[in-house]
């Protein structure tokens, strides 16, 4: 696939090519080919998520001047997660122009959750460092505009920990358990990454600013996965 179809699908156009080719280039297929590291996306994945945080948080502010910090922070956490970043990527068939390993594409690279995610976060980055704050927002807005409008909507807002627990509790079932798997990060910004497992059988995984945030986006994973939830 072209990368070009790519920025077609984005609506953003590079300016410096190279800086897509890099976003699209994961760490396996550098290694694989020995190609040096700094030409993998892991920078600009780094990158790209401080912009998608600080560009999500500054459109919440603006668009509800009436909301506390609390509901913006729960908000933005529905955007700037995994969960999201993956949806976002799927959308837009990001994983077939992923330059990845043969390994990793035999185990399915192409449709990881994580992969696609990062591989997300690292082409925010290559808009910004091309086009600029302003083209890095826009194109985000754009892109995320469908979880956006469901935020606003307040569609986003109810409780996937809850709705987990009910779906297992008409099964006759209860046995549910989170498990923090790490957290990175200073301590004033740490992302919390978290597990949910159902009778010690893995259902699902989420991020967040918070350990309450990654276990509702961890949950809103379960809920959405029928061939997970319909085992049960």
């Amino acid at each position: 696939m072209k990368n070009t179809d790519f920025e077609n699908k984005i609506g953003y156009r590079f300016k410096d090519k190279k800086l897509l080719t890099t976003a699209l280039t994961h760490s396996s297929y550098t290694k694989d080919a020995g190609i040096a590291r700094k030409n993998n996306n892991e920078r600009l994945e780094f990158l790209g998520d401080a912009f998608f945080d600080a560009i999500v948080g500054e459109m919440l502010y603006r668009r509800f001047p009436g909301l506390e910090e609390g509901r913006l922070t729960k908000d933005r956490s529905f955007i700037v997660c995994e969960r999201a970043l993956a949806d976002a990527g799927r959308k837009l068939g990001i994983g077939q122009y992923l330059k990845l390993s043969r390994s990793e594409e035999r185990m399915g690279g192409r449709d990881k959750t994580s992969i696609i995610a990062d591989a997300m976060e690292a082409v925010i980055g290559a808009i910004f460092l091309d086009g600029g704050y302003g083209a890095a927002r826009e194109t985000v807005l754009n892109v995320f505009s469908e979880i956006i409008e469901d935020v606003a909507s307040d569609k986003v807002h109810n409780d996937y920990k809850s709705a987990l627990q009910e779906l297992l509790q008409k099964k006759g079932m209860s046995n549910i358990c989170y498990f923090t798997d790490r957290y990175e990060g200073p301590d004033h910004d740490k992302t919390f990454y978290v597990t949910v497992k159902i009778d010690g059988r893995f259902v699902g995984k989420g991020s967040g600013k918070s350990k309450r945030a990654a276990e509702q986006c961890a949950a809103h994973e379960a809920l959405r996965n029928k061939e997970i939830t319909d085992v049960f």
